[in-house]
């Protein structure tokens, strides 16, 4: 890992980024329609990818936003990852020539086959990018009537879920009761860390989908437990159902502070032996002689650019890695952790 920088804060100016995802048929496009008549999203800029040929409504998004650009060619994720970044670059250079609205945020919309990971993996390895974006947070969309088989049948909606920062359940008035208790419990089981949002007929406050990520380096105790999610409650999660195993979500805290070059050490082994299995890994970490915790968050083998929040927001200075992972548990991953820290300290 690079050093972290230093001297000014490092969220300053840096436009945020949500990545709306969800399998087939979740309600993505409804969602983003209402969302795009929401006076709060006037300033959005906003990426819609199609897939095959049913898409949003194109008069609506080109009559909702000056900034909207459209992207037909294929994947999001994959076959036009160098078009998101030109799409990216090009909004950012309008938006600094005046030539569109002065958006204050991007929403991107992924197909329904999309794995967001690689968006993510963008928006972290171009330094261009990551100067002016920042990944606010990804949004999942899971349909209450079909999304528990989906989730037994598709690793891939398994994945939209478990990198998830927040859950939206869709079509909750076409499902039983009983369905959705049982869809509820088996996206506590593969991400206890997100919360459970509601959007009945794709509404939606769009406050609820912003401000996810961590947005100053004087950041305060609710926005840290808001990002990092219930820690605390990690260890006492029911097991996954027997379809989504392999899923897991844990935190690991340790005591004693990091040498940062001991830190280094661990985050380049867990990468180099275990990267694709890493879904995403955020945390505080504890560096000595440093006020104030060092910011880590990646999704399998890149991780951002750490940075240093100005202070502690509370007396628990204890360093703290929340982990989703796909075939790697707390045991292994704790001690890797506590052997390479123990020898490169």
């Amino acid at each position: 890992m690079s050093p972290r920088p230093r001297g000014r804060d490092p969220f300053a100016g840096r436009l945020p980024i949500t990545i709306i995802t969800g399998f087939l048929g979740s309600g993505k496009s409804t969602l983003l329609g209402h969302l795009l008549r929401h006076p709060a999203m006037h300033r959005a800029a906003v990426i819609v990818n199609e897939f095959g040929e049913v898409g949003i409504d194109h008069a609506l998004l080109a009559g909702s936003t000056e900034s909207m650009t459209l992207l037909s060619n294929g994947c999001l994720c994959c076959a036009v990852r160098t078009d998101l970044q030109d799409t990216l670059h090009e909004l950012f250079l309008k938006r600094r020539a005046g030539e569109v609205i002065d958006f204050d945020r991007v929403c991107i919309e992924t197909s329904g086959l999309a794995d967001p990971v690689p968006i993510m993996h963008v928006l972290i390895s171009d330094p261009m990018l990551a100067a002016h974006y920042r990944l606010d947070g990804v949004v999942t969309l899971v349909d209450a009537v079909n999304g528990h088989a989906t989730l037994a049948q598709m690793t891939e909606a398994v994945k939209q879920v478990a990198v998830a920062d927040r859950l939206v359940l869709t079509k909750l008035d076409l499902a039983s009761e009983a369905d959705v208790s049982a869809l509820r419990a088996h996206l506590r089981a593969i991400n206890p860390q997100a919360p459970q949002l509601e959007a009945l007929r794709g509404v939606l406050d769009p406050a609820e989908l912003s401000g996810l990520g961590l947005q100053r380096a004087h950041t305060d105790e609710a926005a840290l437990a808001r990002w990092l999610g219930p820690v605390a409650d990690y260890g006492a999660q029911p097991p996954a159902p027997e379809h989504s195993t392999g899923i897991h979500t844990f935190c690991v805290w340790f005591d004693t502070p990091f040498a940062w070059q001991s830190f280094s050490a661990i985050v380049q082994t867990l990468t180099a032996l275990r990267g694709p299995d890493l879904l995403r890994v955020k945390g505080l970490v504890h560096i000595a002689g440093e006020t104030g915790p060092v910011v880590v968050q990646g999704a399998q083998h890149l991780f951002h650019e750490p940075v240093t929040l100005a202070a502690w927001p509370s007396d628990d200075q204890r360093s703290r890695l929340v982990f989703i992972t796909r075939g790697l548990e707390r045991e292994a991953v704790e001690l890797l952790c506590r052997a390479i820290g123990a020898v490169a300290g």
